[in-house]
């Protein structure tokens, strides 16, 4: 006898319904996230709270251009000290051939810097449009890093993918 096809010889003791996999009445798996909810489909596509240096390094370089979604002052943070210290490196090493591989990396480094501050803007209900603030010396800059320093806003999540327009 299966207990996939409903004659199970034990009783039907399955609240909710013929499900063999006990995922529940959200259809989401038992040992994902809290409630029952399933697990978001993109993890990627959420903000990581509490991000390790390393994650965030990583999920910085994995999202290099993705200027939609949210990030969270730990994956924005850790990225920036990162960057700082690298650039700290460069600029007191007088060796030709670093100066040339810094140039490089700062390069490589201003697509991702870009989508990163746009997402972690999101994450406190702003455009990512708002870091052309930059260009306003001081005062700009100033208004970015307290925004960016910022405590999420749950309004953030209408920028996440999926969201309706009208949220």
């Amino acid at each position: 006898m299966s207990n996939y096809g409903g004659d199970n010889p034990y009783g039907s003791n399955d609240p909710y319904g013929s499900d063999p996999y006990g995922s529940g009445p959200t259809g989401g798996s038992p040992y994902g996230s809290p409630f029952g909810a399933p697990p978001p489909a993109d993890p990627m596509g959420q903000p990581l709270r509490g991000a390790t240096i390393g994650t965030a390094y990583s999920r910085f370089w994995k999202k290099y251009a993705v200027f939609s979604g949210r990030a969270s002052r730990s994956e924005f943070w850790w990225v920036y000290l990162i960057n700082a210290i690298i650039s700290l490196i460069v600029n007191l090493a007088h060796n030709d051939a670093l100066t040339i591989l810094g140039g490089l990396y700062s390069l490589a480094t201003i697509v991702p810097s870009l989508a990163l501050g746009a997402r972690r803007l999101h994450d406190v209900n702003r455009s990512g449009w708002w870091q052309l603030l930059a260009i306003i010396p001081i005062i700009g800059w100033i208004i970015l890093i307290v925004w960016w320093a910022t405590t999420e806003k749950k309004e953030g999540v209408r920028f996440d993918a999926g969201v309706p327009a009208a949220y």
